[in-house]
């Protein structure tokens, strides 16, 4: 009975969750850099006149806003990024990429996981194989030069471990881990929690500090890999393996002690099949 009531409520869920895919508002501050203007220069903010021969204030790497270095204080966290600025792909700010792209999430992650899901779920291993480096960073470079116009099928990569080894370097490459380090905290003392209904409790609590692109991508690929699970019988993958892949792909502890750091990576692991786990609980 509770199992199919469940299954109801996901469903409506699911519904409601189609009506709301517009794309969400995603605040972003600007990337500020001291710049030196050439020519006559007015601060987009105060409109007033930018003095000074070189650094006269400062310009926006991800939109390309002007201001006074003052004023840059004063600016909202308006910033729409623009792709003449944003050139990468791999290791550019989630927010700032989505941003850019304009969609829900980052395009690699939909992308490999499609191609994944069409014809990788059964491979043995999938995700704790490696895939051959050399074609992983082509991919890499791939998506950094064609963005969503890379061909990642078949026909380019036969072996599908190119294709999950592309993904899980997407996640190492973020300079703010997919699950950030302001959060990080939060969702290592919801895996040390003892009781499993504090421990949800703890976790959902965790997901709301996430901002909203991360907590978005986040969601996505645990859907995903609680599909991996279902396959268990043919790809030997199940929550407590994909965490111990996964633990330290997404979370990378602020803390710069050494001792720490390693004492978290079991709380890692724990994290993320937590997340699998209970995927349609928290999500």
């Amino acid at each position: 009975e509770r199992g199919g009531r469940n299954r109801l409520t996901s469903l409506v869920r699911r519904a409601t969750l189609k009506e709301n895919e517009q794309i969400p508002k995603y605040e972003k501050v600007h990337n500020f850099k001291v710049h030196t203007f050439r020519g006559p220069h007015w601060c987009e903010y105060c409109a007033n006149f930018m003095w000074g021969l070189i650094a006269q204030g400062v310009k926006c790497a991800d939109c390309g806003l002007n201001v006074h270095k003052q004023c840059s204080k004063m600016v909202p966290n308006d910033c729409k990024p623009d792709l003449k600025h944003v050139k990468k792909v791999y290791s550019c700010d989630l927010t700032t990429l989505v941003k850019a792209h304009i969609t829900k999430r980052p395009m690699v992650v939909d992308m490999c996981i499609r191609e994944i899901e069409s014809r990788g779920l059964n491979s043995e291993g999938l995700y704790r194989v490696s895939g051959f480096s050399d074609l992983i960073e082509d991919v890499k470079m791939a998506f950094d030069r064609d963005g969503e116009k890379a061909d990642i099928s078949v026909n380019m990569y036969e072996d599908i471990n190119i294709i999950t080894g592309a993904l899980k370097l997407y996640f190492r490459d973020l300079p703010i881990p997919l699950i950030t380090y302001d959060a990080y905290p939060k969702f290592i003392e919801s895996a040390k929690t003892m009781d499993p209904d504090e421990q949800l409790e703890s976790l959902h609590e965790a997901l709301r500090l996430l901002p909203p692109a991360h907590c978005e991508t986040l969601r996505f690929l645990m859907a995903h890999l609680k599909r991996v699970t279902l396959h268990e019988k043919e790809n030997l993958m199940n929550a407590e393996n994909l965490g111990i892949v996964f633990g330290p792909t997404l979370m990378r502890s602020p803390e710069l002690d050494a001792m720490a750091a390693l004492n978290d990576i079991r709380y890692q692991r724990l994290v993320v099949e937590l997340l699998i786990k209970n995927e349609d609980i928290l999500f």
